[in-house]
């Protein structure tokens, strides 16, 4: 039998899906996917060597870690990475990093069901 919490992490994530998602296409080089993401955002405080703290946050695309499939072959995301979202008649182009020394994703839950991944909006179409 699964861990209970295990379960309920992937229920967690089958809902957040179903009912707070947004379809986006993700991309890498000439590979690109279209998903399922719920939208979120990420403060971070960054010290800049010099005593004064930058605050920066980033978009952020939560997205089951299973479906991020680029040619196939399941993957994690990759500095540089771009990310569409279209909202109405505008799409937004973000790409994937963070800043200073942070991670550029992060998993949302202890058993990986579900992918972070900070963005930085680079473009508007």
């Amino acid at each position: 039998m699964a861990n209970l919490l295990e379960q309920g992490a992937a229920w967690l994530a089958a809902q957040l899906q179903a009912h707070a998602s947004t379809r986006i296409e993700y991309q890498r080089d000439n590979d690109a996917v279209t998903l399922q993401a719920t939208i979120g955002r990420t403060e971070f405080e960054i010290d800049d060597g010099s005593g004064v703290l930058q605050r920066i946050e980033s978009r952020d695309y939560l997205i089951p870690a299973g479906d991020l499939r680029l040619g196939g072959v399941q993957t994690l995301p990759v500095v540089g990475d771009r990310i569409r979202e279209t909202q109405g008649r505008r799409t937004f182009v973000c790409e994937v990093l963070a800043p200073g020394k942070e991670p550029h994703y992060r998993y949302s839950d202890p058993f990986r069901t579900l992918l972070r991944i900070h963005t930085k909006l680079v473009s508007t179409e």
